[in-house]
């Protein structure tokens, strides 16, 4: 009799090792993953969104260059390390953190730029880290050897979004370069070139009338930061699924035992 999909499909399985070897392991260093290069580059990055942070209050050149410099490492680590083959657990729990703190801080930013929208960039914030955190730990939890290996059986979305680098890359910039156009919408005044005035929008009219260059490429790139955002509560969903299901198979498990 075969046996039921739940039970019939495993995912790839993480080594699991006490944590006093590891601790031990990791101060013996036979080999150093702390100087791993895309975990020198991930330094790198944190080292720039903190000097980004430093200059952004006063100075929005500085802090976009640096800020955009952090975030375009990103798209760079990864290939690094699969092409030296030094992935480690280390890097991608780093490069997550970098980008959910560096992200949270420019929000923190925009918070206090925009007071009005401070209640909506409170919840990106939210949301951005309870969904990558239960996700991570949904992870976790079903043996899965890292976080981006999400199978279409699973969630198609989040398949689509892990699984395909150009998609990957193109949501994660345009979700940033709306934050950061909102940033610089603050600091610029020039207008674009062009006379838009004679476009209307429903419930927000004529507001293409004397639209700065940082206001038009929010225009352009809101929609994608929707996008992410609508990934983000599908990825929450999803993780808190399969952690229930994990529960009530874990369950289902000790009553079994106490029954034998």
């Amino acid at each position: 009799m075969s046996q039921p999909a739940a039970h019939r499909r495993r995912p790839e399985s993480i080594s699991h090792v006490d944590a006093k070897e590891a601790v031990d392991l990791a101060t013996a260093q036979p080999e150093n993953v702390f100087l791993f290069a895309p975990n020198l580059i991930g330094y790198t990055r944190v080292i720039l969104a903190a000097v980004s942070l430093h200059f952004m209050s006063y100075h929005p050149v500085y802090c976009t260059i640096t800020y955009s410099i952090s975030c375009l490492l990103d798209a760079v680590d990864g290939q690094v390390a699969r092409a030296r083959g030094e992935t480690s657990k280390f890097g991608a729990v780093l490069d997550m953190v970098t980008d959910r703190c560096t992200t949270s801080c420019l929000l923190c930013y925009l918070a206090i730029a925009y007071p009005t929208w401070a209640i909506l960039f409170q919840f990106l914030i939210a949301l951005d880290f309870s969904s990558h955190y239960m996700h991570m730990y949904s992870s976790l939890a079903t043996g899965s050897a890292s976080h981006k290996k999400v199978t279409s059986d699973v969630s198609r979305i989040l398949w689509l979004y892990y699984n395909d680098a150009r998609t990957l890359f193109l949501v994660c910039a345009g979700n940033e370069l709306f934050f950061v156009a909102l940033y610089l919408a603050k600091w610029t005044t020039a207008s674009v070139p062009v006379d838009l005035s004679w476009i209307s929008v429903p419930f927000f009219g004529h507001f293409l009338t004397n639209i700065t260059y940082a206001e038009a490429v929010a225009c352009l790139t809101g929609p994608v930061c929707l996008l992410k955002n609508i990934i983000n509560v599908v990825q929450l969903w999803k993780a808190s699924k399969i952690l229930v299901g994990v529960d009530l198979a874990e369950r289902a498990e000790a009553r079994r035992l106490k029954a034998i």
